[in-house]
């Protein structure tokens, strides 16, 4: 059955009649995003359509199972959705009266990321009407008029655009994206802007930054209850605000721009300096004291809260979203600098409340984020929390391909997975030894994801650990290049090979941990989600199966009807489920 979410909308209370909700959204029983009209009369809507792209046969259009799909493409499915049978397309509602929603735009392509052109003349969105955009992604930003008419594209980039924001004179255009249409996992995304009428190519706005735009620090304690802000904000006509993510914090900047040129007028401004992981903006113009920012985020190790800037520094006006925490013992957060073969590792420890940042030696678990292009926040996630709870120390490195620190910190990593993230690892658990904090004979791995394929590739090539629980992981990159949903363009960005040649599949092999499953002891957890497209239970299942041969201790558990991100978004009793499976695993193999 499919999933029902319309945009409801009510007059403000006490305002004339009663404030009872009606839909505006006639017709759309999936809406996936709204933005207002500027004269608050419409509201721009996406919704899936009717016309289906690869149902076959009965039940076409229905909710029951089709007779078969038609496959033409390669981006058929998407984790977190499933097959794509439908595109979302725009769609225009008038929020007073009950008349039926326009359609604005049509094609075999989809629709998402709208903007209001500031006299509400235009709607922008972003799409991709490529030749081939199933084997070469790369997103664009057009506009459509508001009345109806043919859309046009104003913003396009060698590589992808996205999340475009107009000026409030409405003469340019600024969005997110990479200059390079062949550009690697090593360059991060940008701020562009350009001439809103698109007569003129955009430019990067700091081309010097070297850090990406948006949210890309990993902590759960964000709630996971709406996407983070990656779309820069205009608080007038010369600033520009957005999220910018710098070793591992994420905090709001200012973007100094030129009106009458479009380009940057100065170098780019951190606006706080906190160890803080902000995963909303907004920026609320006002008079004489210039733009109000505020952020929802976690801060220090306190869970997401509205907080808003004064003075460089933030605000908390409220504690709704923290308030729970008050009833336990939370970890203590100890940052060092690991001594690694390519330089310092930025590297988190947590430490159970009772024991803090002391001298003894725990019973440690190494947990190895996602990506590889994520990064650990100052702030803990709730797994870690947990497992300090229960008299552990957790050692959260952010190793070569960690994302947020720029170029350098990301290009030895690619192409070569297992090889200087896989040295980085044991150099902060090195490190957490030396300062006596880490038993070296009690010691665990955990990891999603790419954190899932470390912890595979570790146990492999490794007999330090005791005991180790993958999730959602990798183990045959020659398999995974074709059952991912992102398959061939995540290989090709991550510089890791193709199966299309010889060499391609030797490259793709050596980086895959199923070459080394018979040198693998440690006792093994795999948690799979069933409906993971991004790391399928196809591919993690032959390191089961390998390892079940060959007569090792090993368990998979499946989730059924989850998706990649379970541990964080999945059902709430299965979520419990798998964080007591993990207490339980390391408990039994590691002495406590």
């Amino acid at each position: 059955m499919r999933h029902v979410r319309r945009v409801m909308v009510m007059r403000v209370p006490g305002r004339g009649r009663s404030p009872a909700a009606r839909p505006v959204t006639r017709g759309h029983a999936y809406v996936t995003e709204f933005a207002w009209a500027p004269d608050g009369r419409s509201i721009a809507y996406t919704a899936e359509v009717d016309e289906t792209r690869f149902i076959i046969g009965p039940g076409a259009g229905a909710d029951d199972e089709p007779l078969g799909r038609r496959i033409r493409r390669i981006d058929w499915r998407y984790d977190g959705h499933g097959p794509l049978d439908r595109w979302e397309h725009l769609f225009l509602a008038d929020a007073r009266r009950k008349k039926r929603p326009r359609r604005l735009t049509f094609g075999d392509h989809g629709v998402s990321e709208l903007a209001w052109r500031p006299d509400g003349s235009e709607i922008a969105f972003v799409a991709d009407r490529g030749a081939e955009p199933d084997l070469r992604p790369r997103t664009t930003v057009w506009v459509v008029p508001a009345a109806g008419g043919e859309p046009r594209e104003i913003l396009a980039l060698g590589g992808s655009a996205w999340a475009p924001a107009f000026s409030p004179d409405g003469r340019w255009l600024a969005a997110v994206g990479v200059l390079d249409r062949d550009a690697l996992d090593d360059v991060s995304p940008g701020i562009v802007i350009g001439p809103a009428d698109g007569s003129q190519a955009a430019t990067a706005l700091a081309p010097e930054l070297d850090r990406p735009i948006g949210p890309w620090a990993d902590t759960d304690l964000n709630g996971w209850i709406s996407s983070g802000t990656r779309r820069p904000v205009w608080a007038d006509e010369r600033t520009i605000v957005a999220l910018v993510s710098n070793r591992g914090r994420v905090v709001p900047w200012s973007f100094p721009v030129d009106p009458a040129t479009g380009r940057h007028a100065g170098d780019p401004e951190r606006l706080v300096k906190a160890d803080a992981a902000c995963w909303t903006l907004a920026v609320a113009r006002r008079a004489p004291d210039g733009p109000l920012v505020t952020v929802t985020g976690t801060l220090g190790t306190r869970a997401q809260e509205l907080m808003t800037v004064s003075d460089g520094a933030f605000e908390t006006p409220v504690t709704i979203g923290s308030r729970w925490q008050r009833r336990y013992a939370w970890p203590s957060m100890r940052l060092v600098e690991a001594h690694g073969p390519g330089g310092p590792i930025e590297t988190w420890i947590a430490s159970p409340a009772w024991a803090g940042a002391g001298d003894e030696a725990l019973p440690t678990v190494v947990d190895i984020h996602g990506g590889p292009l994520g990064a650990w926040a100052p702030t803990p996630s709730l797994e870690v929390a947990l497992l300090c709870a229960r008299g552990y120390r957790v050692v959260l490195p952010n190793i070569r391909g960690s994302q947020t620190y720029g170029a350098d910190w990301i290009r030895p990593q690619l192409g070569d997975w297992g090889g200087v993230d896989a040295d980085d690892v044991h150099a902060a658990l090195d490190h957490a030894v030396q300062l006596g904090l880490a038993d070296p004979d009690r010691l665990g791995v955990l990891g999603l994801s790419y954190g899932g394929f470390m912890v595979h590739w570790l146990i492999g090539t490794s007999t330090r650990f005791r005991a180790a629980v993958s999730e959602n992981g990798v183990t045959n990159q020659v398999s995974a290049w074709a059952h991912s949903d992102e398959g061939p363009e995540y290989c090709r960005s991550a510089r890791m090979g193709d199966p299309t040649t010889p060499e391609g599949v030797e490259l793709l092999w050596r980086q895959s941990p199923l070459r080394n499953v018979a040198a693998v002891r440690t006792p093994l957890l795999m948690l799979q989600a069933e409906a993971d497209r991004r790391c399928p239970p196809a591919d993690n299942e032959q390191f089961f199966v390998a390892l079940r041969w060959l007569g090792r201790e090993v368990e998979y558990v499946l989730y059924p009807e989850e998706f990649h991100v379970v541990q964080a978004a999945g059902r709430p009793d299965r979520r419990v489920d798998r964080m007591t499976r993990v207490l339980d695993w390391f408990d039994r193999h590691i002495p406590r």
